[in-house]
């Protein structure tokens, strides 16, 4: 369950400001068809997150525990570095016409989205760390679901309310934090260490 609330809090965090958030108001705004735009994002989440928590699942099997702490710690303070750039939507996306309707055109943009996207990335890490594909997936998409539907339903009201600057600084920390903890050995490494 630790992974699944770690997951979820992570990638919610991470997800704020960031270019797929974006992509669905973007989306809400256009389409105004609320449901057919999450269940794109549920279904294109759950198939990027699933491929990239089974790549996280098989890292483990590939390193061994101390060079796993090392890569773990520094890609999760590379992240804290990362996530403190917002990203943009690349110019013409938003111009895409929906050939096949709101629902795949959805789940095509986000999946592209978020490929190499700091979310994807937190998911194998994240599986990496807690050795848990299911709940690490479970928790991600959840957590892409929480930053991503109230905006498809209320939109801009939330983005002029809530300070993305101290979004993806608190996001920041909590990535310095646990790449800390994992070089260190601490709580997250030392469950890596102890599997």
């Amino acid at each position: 369950m630790e992974a699944f609330l770690v997951s979820t809090g992570i990638v919610a965090l991470a997800e704020m400001g960031d270019k797929t958030q974006l992509l669905a108001l973007v989306l809400a705004a256009r389409f105004r068809k609320p449901w057919p735009i999450v269940c794109g994002i549920l279904v294109a989440t759950l198939i990027n997150h699933g491929l990239a928590g089974a790549l996280g699942s098989w890292v483990t099997t590939q390193l061994g525990p101390d060079a796993l702490r090392w890569v773990l710690g520094g890609s999760f303070l590379a992240m804290a570095v990362w996530i403190l750039v917002p990203d943009k939507l690349a110019e013409g996306e938003e111009e895409a016409q929906p050939r096949f309707g709101i629902f795949a055109t959805t789940l095509v943009a986000f999946f592209i989205a978020e490929m190499g996207d700091k979310t994807q990335v937190a998911t194998v890490m994240l599986a990496a760390q807690f050795n848990s594909w299911f709940w690490v997936v479970a928790g991600t998409t959840f957590g892409m679901l929480l930053a991503n539907a109230p905006v498809v339903w209320l939109g801009d009201a939330i983005t002029r309310r809530v300070s993305l600057k101290w979004v993806h600084r608190i996001s920041a920390v909590v990535f310095a934090v646990l790449g800390g903890l994992a070089l260190l050995g601490g709580p997250t490494g030392y469950a890596l260490m102890h599997r």
